[in-house]
């Protein structure tokens, strides 16, 4: 029987790279590969992107932990020296994205950019990192889901090394780290396909359709998952945040097209391009 993937990469005596770590990095540089080249089409500096990530990414694994933590406080509270152990899995997608908007809204304000433009130009990124980043789920054995079959898992045509991992604690189980990566996989074709048509979106709407896109399914996966995080009355956390943010995005497109007073976003940072 052939065993589960080793979730460690290279080991050189104490120095470990783990493939959760390295995925991450891996989405994150790709992400912000993917930004650069937009940016300036819309009048941005990339500088400006490249101070925003190296501000934000610290602090979106600190808002992913902190999520995390806070409802598996039953767990860190008994087991203190874990919180920190963030190689050993635990970080959660949402706090990750709320710790980011705020470093965003509070970076755009002093560096005097459109937010609504940066978070557009910022949305197919994330995807990029949420579709490599479910991976590093994949090689640590979690997001998954209830238990199947093999025979279930041989019916989706997925290939052999994906249905041994999803061999956990002797029983087979649903792939939805898979699912979601996926999801965003089409979420992101479908954005990159149509962003540029003239006039289809406002600035903000980009960043709108990928919080519509990716609450939609994840409030479906998370239906399917075995390792969600709970909140009062057994309420899966993912679930509830999802149908909030998927009505909110609904709500804020209607709202801001009513106004008819917002840029189209091909029309990119209106006041140029920032001072050296």
């Amino acid at each position: 029987m052939m065993l589960a993937l080793n979730p460690i990469f290279l080991q050189l005596g104490p120095f470990v790279i783990r493939w959760y770590g390295l995925l991450i990095a891996i989405g994150a540089l790709l992400g912000l590969a993917l930004a650069l080249r937009e940016a300036p089409k819309r009048n941005v500096k990339p500088d400006d992107l490249i101070d925003l990530v190296l501000w934000g990414i610290p602090f979106a694994l600190i808002g992913a932990r902190t999520y995390y933590v806070v409802f598996e406080w039953s767990f860190y509270s008994k087991n203190p020296g874990e919180i920190i152990k963030i190689w050993h899995g635990g970080l959660a997608i949402y706090g990750g994205l709320i710790a980011a908007l705020i470093v965003t809204i509070v970076f755009t304000r002093i560096r005097k950019l459109p937010i609504w433009l940066i978070l557009d130009i910022a949305a197919p990124s994330l995807l990029v990192g949420q579709i490599i980043g479910r991976w590093g789920n994949f090689m640590n054995q979690e997001a998954y889901g209830g238990v199947v079959s093999k025979s279930f898992l041989t019916s989706l045509h997925l290939p052999h090394f994906i249905i041994q991992q999803m061999l956990i604690n002797g029983s087979y189980r649903q792939p939805t780290f898979l699912y979601e990566s996926l999801w965003n996989l089409v979420g992101l074709i479908i954005i990159l396909s149509v962003r540029h048509i003239p006039h289809l979106f406002l600035q903000g709407e980009v960043f709108l359709s990928y919080i519509l896109w990716y609450s939609f399914g994840r409030y479906f996966i998370e239906g399917l998952r075995s390792d969600s995080l709970y909140f009062l009355f057994n309420l899966r956390v993912s679930q509830q945040l999802s149908l909030v943010l998927f009505v909110a995005a609904i709500l804020t497109i209607i709202y801001r097209r009513m106004r008819h007073n917002k840029p189209d976003y091909l029309a990119g940072n209106l006041a140029g391009i920032s001072p050296e």
